[in-house]
């Protein structure tokens, strides 16, 4: 329970931020992005103070050796850059130029309850849905336990000890 009421307050958290950071109004987000024109550079500083807060507070969390509400922090498969992660990348920042909301303003901006967002948010969905599907598709058989190292842990680098 305590788990589910800390990511409440965080998502929350979150939710505000992006209000009070302008990443809620399509036209700061589009006025960013407009760098050969009438560049709004007011969203860079709110993700500067975001990355900065990040930046001091990650060593004093990592300090812990545990989160508060989980065994581990949790470790990654895949560190470096593939096609997978650039096409995700080159999809994500046209759809934001393009409709200027990300899927956390889009989910607070939900709110509204405008035509706009009551349109945006289930095509979001629909897009992430159908990307589970194409790649659920594409996915290879899984190997067997004595042909992938099973029972061996993967460290975040993605190697084994």
């Amino acid at each position: 329970m305590r788990a589910s009421i800390s990511s409440f307050l965080s998502g929350l958290l979150f939710a505000l931020g992006l209000g009070v950071g302008g990443m809620t109004d399509p036209a700061k987000v589009i006025g960013f992005l407009d760098i050969a024109g009438d560049w709004d550079f007011r969203l860079a500083l709110v993700m500067a103070g975001a990355i900065g807060v990040h930046a001091l507070l990650r060593p004093l969390i990592l300090k812990r050796g545990q989160p508060f509400f989980a065994q581990s922090f949790p470790r990654f498969s895949v560190t470096g850059l593939d096609k997978k992660l650039l096409t995700g990348a080159a999809l994500f920042g046209v759809g934001w130029g393009l409709a200027g909301f990300c899927p956390g303003p889009a989910l607070t901006s939900l709110s509204t309850g405008t035509v706009r967002m009551l349109v945006f948010v289930p095509a979001m969905f629909a897009g992430m849905y159908l990307v589970q599907v194409l790649q659920s598709r594409r996915a290879p058989a899984p190997a067997s336990p004595s042909q992938s190292g099973a029972g061996s842990p993967v460290l975040a680098s993605g190697s084994k000890p």
